[in-house]
């Protein structure tokens, strides 16, 4: 599940937020036409499934393990 998103049009990198643990990836090179579909997607966790996913390069920047 997506817990937030944040895009940096200068970088051009998504931020994603994903629950349970709160582990944060961020994907390269989104287009901003990509980012502003997303945000305004009803399904978030779709949009994410169809168009971002498999898409971009990514890395994980922060892992928080929340008990």
């Amino acid at each position: 599940m997506l817990t937030a998103i944040r895009y940096d049009p200068s970088t051009r990198i998504l931020s994603i937020w994903f629950a349970p643990t709160g582990a944060r990836y961020d994907y390269e090179e989104v287009e901003p036409e990509v980012y502003a579909k997303f945000n305004a997607a009803f399904s978030k966790g779709r949009f994410f499934i169809e168009f971002v996913r498999d898409r971009y390069r990514l890395h994980l920047v922060e892992h928080e393990c929340r008990h």
